[in-house]
């Protein structure tokens, strides 16, 4: 038998950067042309989902709870030797090193899996808090169980060079070595969800993060010595898990020709399922199709039994409820009898409504947010006769969700649960539509490795062979009338995208990036409404602004939003002969028209994709305008504007306004007037609502030579800027904030450039640009067939220089963006089929 080179990566408690540094090892080494296997302790989803991406295989789960004992080994070689031999394995640990399942003094948890297979461990703690300390912990730990092997330590969160020599010594005092020190990094940054981590198939900038953490994992851990204690692992002593083993006999006389097709959901709001689910059922002779929800309108062709995994719908309820074709599909194969197991995920989309989305509707139930979280381990066994098997079949499974369903009708339960010695209570959906005689659709909460009960997917296997060939009806759409337009809107200059949007639409009309402003800036604005009973006082707010730029505090006005410095510009006397680079966002020459001007256009084509050409320019600078006013990027285009083209408008006796009010969601903020040389000739418009999600607030600011701020502030009413505007314009110039920008503004980037290949790879023009929107073509009255289909995007033609044909749509998360296109092809296919009658 080979040998197995592995360590099992654990902590002294959660939050110590187990999953960091496990990743981070994960990543780097194999960037070191090593194949790496990977595996995690525990029930867990959603860390093995980085490991896949890190290592770019799967990683297993090593749960002796939800499996067995006798698995974990043979789980853990198959880690190391499908699809190919690992040269290393990587367990990632869970909880603390001998944390467990509760009332079982440690069984199952990372100390028990080390000892079961002999894995060396290498501990990871986070030093922020301590310094000396670690030594006498490590030694404990290390001394706590004869049959765990600590083989290593790596310090995480060093404060500084002293600091890490300091925990250093102290660790090395115990015998034990010191593999590396890793000192406060951002490291692998993803958002929370719930517990624990956003799915990978979820996380836009998951790559580039990864790319980060192996970087600093290779830069201060010795991976040579990593490799060295990995090798001196002894023999596992036992073979690899085998699904074909695991079926038996049965599963191998079974022939694959003609196998009955298994559609298992996936995408990315399906992430959740162990990969032996899939072995199992192909090793049972079955054919495994996966499908997305949100993007898929119809099954896989043939498809004779349906498993929906876990996720997160709750997140991409909109989504999933705009896929109209398929959750018609979906309702009305499980209503004929199709062999249907939902675990969790799968549940909520089964059912009726979703947080008031309309979902499948399969089962007559509703689903909600909850704000308890449910969690742990569940002894369960089937409650009647199913596809999963006979009534009395026991399993072990897990809950993990936050979600409650409420049934509206009375059904049979799937399952009882016990746990802790409980009485067993039913749980779950078993339902009959097609009386059969056994329940074919079999709906909980409960999570099942199937490893460990390979019964179930002999079981299923079976039903999808016994249905195979059933037809299911094709639900029809019912036909409707097509949308009327709408009616053009009075004052085209005065419509603003909010108009749009509605409580039951999907807003990608608004380019406002959050719904509600980040925690920490929420719990700072709630602390100033202590100081709402004086008047509001500007001026920190002010030179936070010029520190954030490096300019002088007198080139610095706050403003009541963006759109009120165009109403000042408009009426301070700084221009009688203005002129707007068009399309652009119709505030600025709204404002100006309001203060009595006649106002010139110059327009962009789109056979130039709204860029400014040097033809566009020659004329620009023969015009007899005393000021210009063009955004950049360009709100509806997109386009960024490169900085020397625009100081080609500036000229003698000419001011220029540069509306940058989508600038800090360019990374860099490339080609901003606010970088360099500050010029006396150019004033920029910026807005701090897009970002933070301040809209309803109103915070914006100029930044012009002093004399232009002079005549601006002049025009300005008293208090313009609220005491709670001020506050925030503070928090979000601190570096934590500025931060935390920079990492929106890359991930919008990624949203943005995703919509745009989506809606390429469909046939739908889409204008190059850099701004958390895209301007398209998709033709007219599309918008309007968009908002019957749950979607609203901004109309165009109340921007000088568009027409109806022409729609802006915001950059919202990937899967948001997959369900647009999914509800656009459904609206354009019409369109074309009728085009070729």
């Amino acid at each position: 038998m080979v040998d197995v080179p592995r360590l099992l990566v654990a902590a002294p408690a959660s939050g110590q950067g187990k999953t960091t540094i496990s990743v981070g090892l994960m990543a780097a080494l194999r960037a070191t042309g090593r194949t790496v296997g990977a595996a995690k302790v525990g029930p867990d989803y959603i860390d093995p989902g980085y490991h896949a991406l890190a290592t770019g295989r799967p990683s297993r789960n090593l749960d002796a709870v939800l499996t067995s004992p006798g698995l974990i080994g043979p789980l853990l070689r198959r880690a190391a030797e499908v699809p190919t031999p690992a040269d290393v394995t990587v367990v990632e640990g869970v909880m603390g090193l001998f944390d467990g399942r509760l009332g079982t003094d440690g069984f199952g948890s990372s100390g028990w899996v080390a000892a079961h297979t002999r894995t060396p461990v290498l501990l990871v703690v986070d030093i922020s808090h301590l310094a000396n300390t670690v030594g006498p912990l490590v030694s404990g730990l290390a001394a706590a169980d004869p049959g765990v092997q600590v083989a290593g330590v790596i310090l995480n969160k060093a404060g500084s060079s002293r600091h890490a020599d300091e925990a250093r010594r102290a660790v090395e005092r115990t015998g034990i070595p010191v593999v590396g020190v890793i000192p406060r990094d951002v490291g692998l940054h993803v958002p929370s969800r719930h517990l624990g981590l956003v799915p990978v198939d979820e996380h836009d900038r998951a790559a580039a993060a990864l790319h980060t953490v192996a970087g600093v994992v290779a830069d201060h851990v010795d991976l040579d010595l990593v490799l060295t204690l990995a090798g001196t692992a002894p023999e596992l002593g036992c073979p690899a898990w085998d699904p074909a083993t695991a079926v038996g006999s049965a599963g191998a006389a079974r022939s694959t020709s003609g196998a009955p097709v298994v559609a298992v959901s996936g995408g990315r709001v399906f992430t959740f399922r162990y990969p032996e689910t899939a072995e199992l059922l192909r090793a049972a002779g079955c054919r495994v199709e996966f499908f997305d929800p949100v993007t898929d309108q119809a099954l896989p062709a043939g498809t004779s039994a349906l498993y929906l995994g876990g996720g997160f719908p709750e997140v991409h309820a909109a989504a999933l409820s705009h896929n109209r074709s398929l959750r018609s599909q979906i309702r009305a194969a499980v209503d004929a009898g199709m062999p249907t197991v939902a675990e969790c995920a799968g549940l909520l989309y089964l059912a009726d409504t979703l947080d008031g989305r309309p979902m499948t509707g399969a089962l007559a139930a509703t689903g909600a947010m909850h704000p308890r979280l449910v969690l742990g381990y569940r002894d369960a066994r089937l409650a009647t006769d199913s596809v999963l098997g006979p009534a009395g079949t026991t399993v072990t499974g897990h809950e993990f969700h936050r979600t409650r369903v409420t049934p509206s009708a009375g059904t049979d339960p799937a399952w009882l649960l016990s746990y802790d010695g409980s009485p067993a209570a039913p749980d779950g959906f078993a339902t009959d539509p097609a009386g059969v005689g056994r329940a074919s659709l079999v709906a909980s909460y409960l999570h099942v490795a199937w490893a460990g009960h390979a019964h179930l997917a002999t079981s299923f296997a079976d039903a999808a062979r016994d249905f195979a060939g059933t037809e299911v009806p094709v639900p029809m759409a019912a036909a409707e009338p097509p949308a009327p337009l709408d009616p053009a809107v009075a004052d085209p200059l005065h419509h603003h995208g909010d108009e749009e949007v509605a409580d039951d639409l999907v807003d990608l009309a608004v380019n406002v990036r959050v719904a509600t402003p980040p925690a920490w800036l929420a719990a700072r604005l709630r602390e100033g409404v202590g100081q709402l009973a004086a008047y509001p006082d500007v001026h920190a707010a002010r030179w936070a602004i010029a520190q954030r730029h490096g300019v002088d505090e007198h080139r610095v006005l706050l403003t009541a939003g963006a759109d009120e410095a165009f109403t000042l510009i408009a009426r301070s006397g700084l221009t009688t002969r203005p002129a707007v680079v068009h399309p652009q966002f119709t505030e600025p020459e709204a404002a100006l028209r309001r203060a009595g001007h006649t106002v010139e256009r110059i327009m962009l084509r789109a056979d130039d994709d709204f860029t400014l050409t040097d033809e566009t320019l020659s004329c620009a600078t023969q015009s007899t305008a005393d000021l210009i006013v063009v955004g950049n990027p360009t709100n509806p285009t997109g386009v960024l504007h490169p900085r020397a083209a625009l100081e080609r408008l500036t000229g003698p006796d000419r001011l220029l306004v540069v509306d940058e009010a989508f600038l800090d969601a360019v990374p860099g903020e490339r080609e901003s007037f606010l970088r360099g040389t500050q010029r006396d000739d150019v004033i920029v418009v910026r807005s701090l609502t897009k970002t933070w999600g301040l809209a309803g607030l109103r915070i914006g600011y100029v930044i012009a030579a002093p004399l232009v701020v002079d005549r601006l502030r002049a025009a300005q009413q008293h208090w313009p800027v609220s005491t709670l505007a001020a506050e925030a314009v503070l928090a979000v110039c601190t570096g934590p904030a500025r931060a935390e920008a920079g990492r929106a503004a890359a991930q919008q980037l990624v949203q943005r450039d995703h919509l745009a290949r989506r809606l390429d790879a469909i046939g739908v023009l889409a204008i190059p640009g850099a701004a958390p929107f895209v301007l398209a073509r998709p033709g007219a009255g599309v918008r309007e067939l968009l908002r019957d289909n749950g979607f609203a995007v901004r109309r165009c033609d109340t921007f000088p220089g568009l027409d109806a044909s022409w729609v802006r749509i915001a950059a919202r998360d990937l899967v948001t963006t997959d369900a647009l296109v999914t509800s656009l092809q459904s609206v354009l296919r019409p369109a074309e089929e009728a085009a070729h009658v």
